[in-house]
């Protein structure tokens, strides 16, 4: 994973606080890149953990280990996020290289192990992103996590304003306030959500709170990062640009 970067914020920053920022790695693995001498400041190399980055100066991450893999998966319905029961299909079973869309740096096997970041119900598809990437796994599950989750989902029942009025602030659901919700009608008896919690099966029961009963549901956003033209029970590999961005928090 060769980076470089020239640094142009106006007050000195810690190394490892900045690469942690840019999105490259967590600060524990910015040290271990500077233990390693995989770190260098304008063709010196880094050998002080606590070492500061000035502005103007032009930092280069040499090429190390890759990122753990992450992958983004256009999920059917029928198909299980994680643990599956009896006779249900787990996700990543889906992983295999005849689904693959575009090249991967490895496939999935037995011994990976990949865990859903975010729920997304047996009877949902959509947009799914299985990591073994910790850092990933904080900025889009965390409990700091600001990241919009985007849905479009099919209903029956009367919409009508006071309905979404409800979905959008108001509802309480096992007894605490669900945080405000984006939620708009985008023709007929579909409509769009936009979440920054994911409760379990939350939207549906949403719905339901309001006379409304989910048919369909699909996933298309997890912060920056669309589902855009995956074809349903294709895969591919996350960018790092993506991860990047997903680890700054841009929605």
């Amino acid at each position: 994973m060769a980076w470089t970067r020239r640094y142009d914020e106006a007050e000195p920053q810690r190394v490892n606080k900045w690469l942690g920022q840019s999105g490259v790695c967590s600060r524990r693995e910015a040290e271990g890149f500077i233990e390693r001498g995989l770190v260098s400041i304008d063709g010196e190399v880094v050998k002080d953990t606590g070492r500061k980055i000035l502005p103007g100066q032009t930092l280069t991450l040499a090429d190390g280990d890759a990122p753990p893999l992450s992958v983004v998966l256009h999920k059917p319905m029928g198909i299980v996020s994680a643990q599956p029961e009896q006779g249900q299909v787990p996700a990543v079973r889906l992983l295999t290289r005849a689904a693959l869309e575009g090249d991967s740096p490895s496939i999935p096997d037995r011994d990976t192990r990949l865990a859903p970041l975010g729920r997304l119900d047996m009877d949902s598809r959509g947009l799914l992103l299985l990591s073994e990437d910790g850092v990933l796994a904080k900025a889009i599950i965390g409990p700091q996590s600001d990241l919009e989750k985007e849905y479009l989902v099919t209903v029956t029942g009367k919409i009508t304003p006071e309905k979404i009025g409800r979905l959008c602030h108001g509802l309480t659901m096992d007894g605490r306030q669900l945080k405000p919700a984006k939620v708009s009608v985008v023709q007929g008896q579909e409509l769009r959500f936009i979440l920054k919690e994911g409760r379990n099966r939350q939207i549906r029961r949403m719905c339901e709170l309001v006379g409304l009963h989910v048919m369909d549901l699909v996933r298309i956003r997890i912060g920056s990062l669309r589902l855009g033209d995956l074809p349903e029970g294709k895969w591919r590999a996350l960018s790092e640009t993506e991860r990047a961005a997903l680890i700054g928090g841009r929605s």
